[in-house]
């Protein structure tokens, strides 16, 4: 091999290694905007909360998910991350196993679900309100 060919050989090489962390490059641009802009994608709604949205980030980074969700932000196909963007907005608890705190209660969208309910101690009117048929 001559001295030319080593140093194209390293030269490519280096070339190569930055070619395979484009996610991580994503990963850092990821902000709560472009968050906000794929779940409202995902649930097909354009009215989400952008704290709440920075909330699910957060927790969502803590699970090591970050780059995954950049992936989808950029095109990729991962049902999984996107199953779990979703159960997470309707839900309202963190994705964190090791965190057991909800992020929202009131905000979840499986109230917006199931609009015969309402979340627990939360009132549906003025006092007696449930004594009347509700409206046609």
């Amino acid at each position: 091999m001559t001295r030319r060919g080593m140093l194209s050989a390293v030269s490519a090489m280096s070339v190569l290694a930055l070619t395979h962390t484009p996610s991580r490059a994503f990963a850092a641009n990821l902000d709560v905007d472009a968050f906000l802009s794929l779940s409202q994608n995902l649930v097909g709604q354009d009215d989400l909360s952008k704290d709440i949205a920075a909330a699910m980030l957060d927790a969502f980074s803590v699970t090591g998910q970050k780059e995954a969700i950049s992936a989808l932000a950029d095109g990729k196909n991962d049902d999984a991350i996107a199953n779990e963007i979703v159960a997470t907005w309707y839900t309202g608890v963190s994705p964190d196993p090791d965190d057991l705190d909800v992020i929202t209660y009131t905000d979840a969208l499986m109230w917006q679900a199931m609009d015969y309910t309402k979340p627990l101690a939360y009132c549906g009117g003025a006092m007696g309100y449930w004594a009347e048929p509700p409206g046609a």
